[in-house]
């Protein structure tokens, strides 16, 4: 019997979910870069891990457990593509990232693009808040 294929991670970034976003989700590690947390919350979303969304989004700019529940609920997330990172890095303080994220809610099958800023908290990065270019 052939040995089962490890799942992919939603992210796109072309591994298996245990070695890309899978340890940040578990909270075994943090993420190193804003981008990568751009694409573990991604993952989260997909796999409606709420609590993870709650953790790596600013207290000050953090939705309600409910909003995020319901997005993650509705939505069925088909694909993630980077477009652009700016700072970010292992040494920066903040950073932005620009994506499109494709999904489909309602049946209609639809993408969103985002210039997303973080910021580091405590030595962790979390989610500030995006805007649509």
């Amino acid at each position: 019997m052939p040995a089962a294929q490890p799942h992919p991670c939603p992210c796109g970034a072309g591994a298996p979910l245990d070695g890309c976003c899978g340890p940040f989700l578990s909270g075994r590690d943090l993420p190193p870069t804003a981008e990568a947390l751009m694409r573990s919350r991604y993952t989260a979303y997909a796999l409606a891990e709420v609590d993870y969304l709650l953790r790596t989004h600013a207290a000050r700019t953090r939705p309600a457990r409910q909003d995020i529940a319901d997005w993650a609920a509705a939505a069925r997330f088909t694909g993630l593509q980077v477009l652009q990172t700016h700072a970010g890095g292992t040494g920066d303080a903040t950073g932005t990232v620009t994506f499109v994220a494709r999904f489909v809610a309602d049946g209609q099958v639809s993408a969103m693009a985002e210039r997303s800023r973080f910021e580091r908290d405590d030595g962790r990065w979390v989610y500030v808040d995006g805007e649509q270019p």
